[in-house]
């Protein structure tokens, strides 16, 4: 999706692809690439671990989270909004 730099607070935006965790999601983030050379166009994919802590969210969503302060042993991204 789309990588938003402000101020050096990273904001990203992806899908949702679990809800079985207690306020927490893994969202998926896609991103198309190009080869430079062969101009064949591939995806990218990885998965964070996004705080959520209403827990609003559902699979499917689109979502909006930014960069925190560690939460957890694997949770370093809050919630801002979802679509």
């Amino acid at each position: 999706m789309a990588i938003l730099w402000n101020k050096s607070i990273k904001e990203l935006s992806g899908v949702v692809v679990s809800t079985a965790m207690n306020k927490t999601l893994v969202v998926e983030v896609r991103v198309e690439s190009t080869h430079p050379l062969y101009k064949k166009v591939f995806t990218r994919k990885k998965k964070f671990y996004v705080h959520d802590e209403d827990s609003k969210a559902q699979i499917g969503d689109t979502v909006t989270f930014r960069e925190t302060r560690p939460l957890s042993k694997t949770k370093r991204w809050l919630l801002v909004s979802q679509a």
